[in-house]
């Protein structure tokens, strides 16, 4: 048996939880969990992992492939998420994307090392196909209560979402979950089938305003225009790091923040624009210029987030208004929303 990896069926973004009785069947909502999305195939004799991309993840992690033949009760193809958890100083362990992110890479030993030092947990979230039956024109409903049976008694690291039909209490998950690193959660149609490639399910995230300095900006990829601008903010010492980057302009927008921004160039003594130095990750591309043009530290912005990670946005923010009326010493870590940590354990559990 052996079976083709669809796209994943993705979600669209609502300011807020919905109302089950508003959906049509009503809604079943999960934690939106914060790692690789993933679709498992194992046909009893080979486990294939397909990223969101198409990208193959099998080599990545060998750990979760030797789970899969060993722990899964049968053929079958799963959604899910790969993620992976550390421990924090204070002991509860949270989602680390970093860690994650870091399984990616193209040497065999640092895979085989790291899938020892950080071993991933798959999270199922839905069951595409059981045996020789294909489940995917089958309504949500059904193929929730399938995959409970079929992973009923299957340990970690292999586990299975929790799901509730309660708008409250998905309430309640969304406020204390993110202390383990979640991200929001997800609103499932029950009567629905799978639907690979199209956005119907919703998610709904955290959205924070933070007002941030302006460090400098990127030229877009086409050679015309901003494509990105680089943010920081000042810590306790009055030390002003990177914090993230926000993008997404129109060809017509990222044109007049060229004009705009001009003023604000530091040049050298000839009247040259400088360059700073781009953060790079090892999956920048070697020849890849990650260099940007710097500004001077004086214009603020607010911008619409959902988390940290680190010191760092975790995900790329959103360019909301300036802020003619802040001093850039004044956007600090400390305007922003501090979370209670919360054991993922109790999560997964």
């Amino acid at each position: 048996m052996v079976y083709d990896i669809p796209s994943p069926m993705l979600a669209k973004a609502v300011a807020a939880i919905p109302d089950p009785a508003t959906v049509p069947g009503g809604l079943a909502f999960e934690p939106k969990w914060d790692g690789f999305r993933a679709l498992i195939s194992w046909d009893g004799t080979e486990v294939e992992i397909g990223s969101r991309g198409a990208k193959p993840l099998t080599r990545y992690f060998p750990e979760l492939v030797a789970a899969c033949a060993e722990l899964l009760p049968g053929p079958c193809l799963l959604d899910g998420e790969i993620i992976v958890a550390l421990p924090t100083p204070d002991g509860p362990r949270r989602l680390s994307w970093e860690a994650l992110s870091q399984r990616i890479h193209p040497a065999a030993s640092r895979v085989t090392l790291l899938s020892a030092e950080t071993p991933a947990m798959f999270v199922a979230f839905d069951l595409l196909a059981g045996g020789d039956r294909n489940l995917m024109d089958e309504p949500f409903s059904t193929r929730r209560a399938q995959l409970e049976e079929l992973l009923a008694d299957v340990p970690a690291p292999l586990h299975i979402t929790r799901t509730t039909h309660y708008r409250e209490l998905a309430e309640r998950w969304l406020a204390q979950f993110e202390g383990a690193g979640l991200d929001g959660v997800v609103a499932k149609p029950l009567a629905q089938p799978y639907a690979p490639g199209k956005r119907t399910m919703l998610k709904i995230k955290h959205a924070r305003t933070a007002d941030v300095v302006l460090l400098g900006y990127r030229i877009h990829k086409s050679g015309a225009g901003v494509g990105s601008l680089l943010l920081g903010l000042y810590d306790e010492d009055g030390e002003l790091h990177q914090v993230g980057g926000a993008s997404a302009f129109s060809d017509a927008r990222r044109r007049e923040l060229v004009d705009e921004l001009a003023p604000l160039v530091e040049t050298d003594a000839a009247g040259r624009e400088l360059r700073g130095d781009g953060e790079r990750s090892r999956f920048t591309a070697a020849d890849k210029d990650t260099s940007y043009v710097r500004l001077r530290p004086e214009r603020v912005l607010e911008v619409r987030y959902d988390q940290l990670e680190g010191r760092r946005f975790r995900h790329t923010v959103q360019f909301d208004r300036w802020r003619p009326d802040r001093d850039p010493r004044s956007c600090t870590y400390a305007q922003l929303e501090t979370v209670a940590a919360y054991d993922l354990a109790d999560v997964l559990d």
